[in-house]
């Protein structure tokens, strides 16, 4: 495992540690949870990116086409 620090402005850190408490986690399994998050967001959009054009492609535009594909 490593270490990363970040610098919190004072709100986010009131936020933070309101959370932390409510919820009974540490700040680091929040700070985790929410990277692992957005890494995995990040990661979608990426996918879609590459993915669009080709369903794009074979008339696949919004999630109807898609649930119409597959039914």
């Amino acid at each position: 495992m490593t270490t990363l620090t970040i610098r919190l402005d004072p709100k986010l850190e009131r936020a933070l540690d309101r959370i932390a408490k409510r919820t009974g986690r540490t700040k680091s399994e929040i700070a985790r949870e929410a990277l692992r998050r957005q890494v995995a967001v990040a990661r979608f959009r990426e996918l879609r990116r590459k993915t669009l054009p080709f369903a794009e492609a074979q008339g696949l535009v919004t999630d109807e086409d898609v649930f119409r594909a597959l039914s």
